[in-house]
């Protein structure tokens, strides 16, 4: 088992239209593919004193096969296409940027369990 953590940084004038179109949207296609999601997450930097909005989440695959599968079969669907192209159009580009990580646990790491 691996975990994939993505982080996005979001434009924060499009963060409502992110939203709206990671839960409506994305999350509704990766779980049709069988995606784990773990958990979910903001992180909001702004009151640090740094201009940064970030969308944080946590995948869990058996292996990296895996991963590289359903992320080839996710890329290729046409309706994800069509929405990202839709809502670009309407909101201008939300995903500023992105951070991607694989996470092997370590021997003495507790499990996690996805949630119900």
């Amino acid at each position: 088992m691996i975990n994939q953590l993505r982080v996005y940084r979001i434009d924060p004038a499009a963060r409502e239209a992110f939203h709206a179109r990671f839960r409506d949207h994305a999350a509704r296609l990766m779980r049709a593919l069988d995606f784990r999601i773990l958990a979910m997450w903001e992180e909001d930097r702004r009151p640090l004193g740094e201009d940064e909005l970030n969308f944080v989440y946590l995948l869990a695959w058996r292996d990296e096969a895996e991963m590289q599968a359903k992320w080839a079969a996710f890329m290729a669907q046409e309706e994800w296409a069509e929405i990202k192209t839709r809502t670009s159009a309407e909101h201008g580009p939300m995903v500023l940027g992105n951070l991607d990580r694989i996470l092997v646990p370590v021997d003495y790491s507790a499990a996690l369990e996805p949630r119900s």
